[in-house]
């Protein structure tokens, strides 16, 4: 039986498994040769000492940062969720460089869009603090902490925050689909060094834009000679990426005064210039069903569309007919329809300012606890720009949680199902502050709250309670196994409680969801428990995987799982390493299943 690798996955390993299907005879002995590398490369190699590059203090740990492997895990959080029987959304509280580790495996290549708001390193924004050797340590001991700032005075001003974000989008580059992209907000302190950044981790020639927008009309008090009244939103893409999406930049005509599921719309022509000698298929008498009242068409101006069709959409209730019988019949221009052929405008000077912004959330949570956040305008606009209705849209800087309120908001407008992944570290909240004397601890608090008024408040609004306006919750927290969490200062005590390799304080579900991230399963995959005489059998995504964490484990329950194993591929099955009554049953279980077709069985 095959031991579970208690590791996120392994980057490095994946990079030279990468080049060796790329470059098959540059592997000699299972190891790269790089000089028949760079034979096979031949010109497209730098070899002068002096050339165009950036670089800075740190740099080199920090990418190291980013192809350690976690050992950590994701616990779920049901109590401080919405719907998690059937959301599809997930809210994940930690530090975002574990977090964005431990999705490797299970969200690699499956995310269309990345936004992220990171801290602006004002001198007043919190730094992540990561260190090399344990991080999962160093988050909880920094969360229980107040935050610290990244001060001018600390001689490395931009290199600490270079250090911070550099690991961070390496590893978000790898959850983008080839043609995902990536928005990043950011002010004009740091915009320099970010779009060197970019260049480096995504590659110049995927640079798809930088675009402004304005933050604010009146003056202020800043240190600068010039009033700064606009910040920055870069975009870059994977690699197999097209173009954005054509947005029309002026909504607020679209409204929905009936009701309409498919959203809001306008009222647009329904004729064309043409005459009824030139489309004679288009030139006929259209009648209203709820009136009976008959329209004929302007032979200089006939109907936009053929007979079957025009009909189809007055039944679909697309056809504005006029009330009096006075007029012209009119056709519903829905938003959700509307695909400019124009390529997005660099500059976005039309979306709410901040402080419509602040408004915005203060009417949501009652209250002002939540400094410079971005509007959902804004962020609905990048999104309909970056994705399709159904794509997975990631924030692992989500702050206030905007993100996920503009999905939901995007999904109730034009009926798709756009999901989201929040990831938040829970940064402990001044004592003296608004937010906290209204009951939030930490920034995650906010966030959450946030996504559960604004999504009732969809819901009332629009009418549509099919939306999915849930959110699983999950927390960064040390690995639930022992071997695979050692206490590098006690390894004699870590070795004695390895007896039973499971922590006391943890759930037989904490580990399930441990497993799904060590096997690359998504966090919504579906899970049915199976009672079976009073212990649990998890099956997982339809069969594919079968796990069973009980203690005492005979033939009988083996037998039980088997009646559960998907029609179409050989599952995987997964024990806890110490739960079989014996060592005899755990050899005939083995060969049990191997008469079954079933050789992937493993074991935690």
């Amino acid at each position: 039986m095959e031991k579970l690798d208690g590791k996120s996955m392994d980057i490095v390993k994946a990079n030279i498994e990468a080049l060796k299907q790329l470059f098959p005879e540059v592997v000699t002995e299972g190891k790269i040769d790089f000089e028949k590398l760079k034979l096979i490369l031949g010109e497209e190699i730098e070899t002068r000492n002096e050339k165009y590059e950036f670089t800075w203090h740190g740099k080199t740990q920090a990418m190291k940062l980013a192809q350690t492997p976690s050992t950590g895990t994701l616990r779920p959080d049901k109590a401080s969720s919405k719907n998690w029987d059937t959301t599809e959304n997930l809210y994940i509280e930690g530090d975002n460089l574990e977090v964005l580790k431990l999705l490797q495996k299970s969200y690699f290549g499956k995310i269309k869009m990345i936004y992220i708001d990171p801290p602006y390193n004002t001198g007043k924004d919190f730094v992540y603090k990561d260190d090399f050797r344990d991080n999962i340590k160093n988050y909880k001991e920094i969360t229980k902490q107040t935050t610290k700032a990244n001060t001018e005075t600390s001689g490395r001003y931009h290199t600490d925050w270079l250090n911070m974000m550099y690991p961070r989008l390496k590893l978000a580059r790898n959850l983008l689909k080839d043609d995902g992209v990536i928005f990043i907000s950011i002010d004009e302190i740091e915009v320099a060094n970010l779009r060197k950044l970019c260049d480096e981790v995504f590659g110049e020639y995927n640079f798809v834009g930088e675009f402004v927008w304005r933050k604010r009309t009146g003056s202020n008090d800043s240190k600068n000679l010039v009033t700064i009244d606009h910040e920055y939103v870069l975009c870059y893409s994977k690699e197999n990426f097209k173009s954005l999406n054509g947005v029309e930049k002026d909504f607020k005509n679209y409204k929905n005064p009936d009701n309409d599921p498919r959203g809001p719309w306008v009222a647009g022509d329904l004729t064309c210039n043409k005459t009824a000698a030139e489309r004679p298929n288009l030139y006929y008498p259209i009648t209203d069903p709820a009136t009976g009242i008959t329209y004929e068409c302007n032979p200089n101006r006939v109907w936009a569309y053929e007979k079957s069709r025009m009909q189809k959409y007055i039944e679909e209730g697309k056809i504005i007919f006029p009330k009096n019988g006075q007029g012209t019949p009119m056709y519903k221009r829905y938003k959700s329809e509307v695909k400019s052929t124009k390529k997005p405008f660099s500059s976005i000077i039309e979306t709410q300012i901040n402080a419509l912004a602040t408004k915005e959330l203060r009417e949501i949570l009652g209250g002002q606890y939540f400094d410079f956040p971005k509007s959902v305008d804004l962020i609905s606009q990048l999104i309909s720009q970056g994705c399709e209705q159904n794509d997975i849209i990631l924030d692992f800087f989500s702050g206030s949680a905007t993100t996920a309120h503009a999905v939901m908001q995007l999904n109730a407008e034009d009926g798709g199902n756009r999901k989201f992944i929040m990831v938040q570290l829970p940064e402990p909240i001044d004592e003296k502050s608004e937010a906290y004397k209204a009951g939030y601890k930490n920034i995650c608090d906010i966030g959450k709250e946030r996504i559960r008024r604004a999504g009732e408040k969809i819901v009332q609004e629009t009418g549509k309670t099919d939306l999915d306006i849930g959110f699983k919750v999950f927390k960064l927290d040390s690995s639930n196994v022992k071997t695979w969490d050692p206490d590098f200062d006690n390894l004699e005590q870590t070795l004695f409680d390895l007896q039973d390799n499971i922590k006391e304080d943890r759930t037989k579900e904490d580990l399930l969801y441990e497993i799904l991230l060590k096997i690359g399963l998504p966090l919504t995959t579906p899970i049915e428990e199976i009672d079976y005489n009073g212990k649990t059998i998890y099956n997982v995504a339809y069969g594919s995987v079968l796990v069973c964490l009980e203690d005492d484990i005979d033939l009988d329950i083996v037998q039980e799982m088997l009646k559960y194993q998907s029609e179409h591929m050989p599952p995987k099955v997964i024990f806890k390493e110490s739960g079989f009554i014996s060592d005899a049953v755990k050899t005939n279980a083995i060969q049990t299943l191997k008469k079954h077709g079933i050789t992937d069985v493993r074991s935690v």
